[in-house]
Parts: C-alpha cells; sequence; structure tokens
C-alpha cells in the first residue's frame, strides 16, 4: 500500500512516530513537509492514504502547521491524524487536528496520540519512540489496516474539547557567542523567524518556540534560558515523570 505522510516536525520526534506507522502501513510512503516555509499547498486523490502527523504544542496543534494543512486539497482521502507529545498530555491537538482534515475534505478513519522526548525538558521521555512505542505503533498499524481491508469507515472517536484550549505562551531561542553565522537556522525555520543576513537576530513576534533552530545548529550556539528550562522541567514534574502510553482510537 502506498501511504503519504504529510508532516510538521520541528525537532524530529514526530517525524520518527511518523516514520514508523507509515513504513507499518506501507511499502512507498512519500512526504509532505509543512515545515517548509515555501509551503504553498497540495491536492490529493481519493483513493489516497495519508498520515497527519503533529507534535502538540501545549495541548494545541502548532497554529502554522494547522494553517498550512488548510492548504491541502484532500478530495475524500483517508487519514490517520497522529498528535505527538513530550509526555504531559495532547489535550485538544487530536481533535483540533481531525477537524482541521475534514475541513479539507480529507475522511478520518482513526487519531492516535503518541510520545516522543520532549522537544525543551528532555528529561521526558527521553529517547522515546523507543522499541515498546515501535511494537505499539506497528500494532495501531495492523488494526488500521485491517479497518480498510474490512471496508468499514466508522468515524472514530476523538478525544478532546471544543471550542479548544488556548494556545499558550513559549521561549524564544537566542543565539549565543557560539554562533558562527552559518545560517542554517534561518535557512531552516519553519516561519522564517531568524534573519538570514543575520542568523543572531530573531523576530520575537514571528517565533513560534518550535525548538528546531536548537535542534539543528551545528554549533549548539542556539538556547533558551536555563532558567526557564529548569522552571518549565519542574512544573512538568507531576504530569511528565510517570511514562504515558501511545492511543488508538479508531
Amino acid at each position: 500500500m502506498k501511504i503519504c505522510k504529510i508532516l510538521f516536525s520541528p525537532t524530529g520526534g514526530t517525524a520518527k512516530v511518523a516514520d514508523i506507522l507509515s513504513s507499518a502501513l506501507g511499502t512507498e510512503v512519500e512526504t509532505i513537509d509543512l515545515s517548509k516555509a515555501a509551503f504553498a499547498g497540495c491536492r490529493l486523490n481519493g483513493d489516497q492514504i495519508v498520515v497527519i502527523a503533529m507534535p502538540s504544542f501545549g495541548g494545541r496543534a502548532p497554529k502554522v502547521a494547522i494553517d498550512r494543512l488548510k492548504m491541502v486539497q484532500a478530495n475524500g482521502a483517508k487519514a490517520v491524524v497522529v498528535a505527538v507529545y513530550g509526555n504531559r498530555e495532547q489535550e485538544d491537538t487530536l481533535i483540533e487536528m481531525a477537524d482541521t482534515a475534514k475541513e479539507c475534505g480529507f475522511e478520518v478513519i482513526a487519531g492516535i496520540s503518541a510520545i516522543a522526548e520532549h522537544s525543551i525538558a528532555h528529561q521526558y521521555a527521553t529517547g522515546r519512540p523507543d522499541q515498546t512505542d515501535e511494537e505499539q505503533l506497528k500494532r495501531f498499524a495492523e488494526i488500521i489496516t485491517q479497518k480498510l481491508d474490512s471496508g468499514s469507515m466508522i468515524a472514530p472517536k476523538i478525544p478532546g474539547n471544543r471550542p479548544y484550549k488556548k494556545a499558550g505562551v513559549g521561549m524564544v531561542p537566542k543565539s549565543s557567542a557560539a554562533c558562527v553565522s552559518c545560517g542554517l537556522c534561518a535557512e531552516k525555520c519553519p516561519v522564517g523567524a531568524i534573519d538570514k543576513n543575520d542568523p543572531k537576530k530573531t523576530d520575537k513576534n514571528a517565533c513560534m518556540n518550535c525548538m528546531r533552530c536548537v535542534a539543528i545548529c551545528p554549533q549548539q550556539a542556539r538556547t533558551v534560558s536555563p532558567l526557564m528550562v529548569k522552571a518549565v522541567g519542574a512544573a512538568l514534574k507531576k504530569a511528565c515523570s510517570e511514562r504515558k502510553e501511545n492511543k488508538l482510537f479508531d
């Protein structure tokens, strides 16, 4: 089966989850990357099977990812929506994704909430998705395949609230003295918030706090305040310390 993967994964955790699931669903996987600042939309066929994967930012889907998903013409393609979170909770992320997918013309056949290493407080869900996660995701793929083969397209019950919770405020990474102005962060920023002529400058209003620049900097010169990271870690301790499991809604 050929799978189309529509992906927004600034730091790579969501991509790992989507790769495992997509590879388990089909032998051919095409990727549409919503993190490209120049993304201008696309058109799908109604007979396509699509995995739509995004991270949860404070219990919501990233606004830019949702806005770009709305530029996709689905034409009845069947979709599995996947919300990936850092072991706290996905809250309204999955239902927001499912609602948007339906608005685009997708037929949502399943939803998955999955775990990946927290993009800021790396002590939570460290190294995930791990082998256990991979086994769970492959089992989910088997169940979804059985549903597709049966022809039963009963709409899944996706958890979440409407109206969605209010989006939170994130932390803006800054460059340190180690920055050599290589420009990689500016090139890869999903929203073009980093000045290409002077990568040490970041537009605080445009930054979506996705942490991609921190994750990809070869000099480890992009950082957020250590005090803020420590505060985030402390605030998340109660909610994130116990291992959460992936869930399938079909």
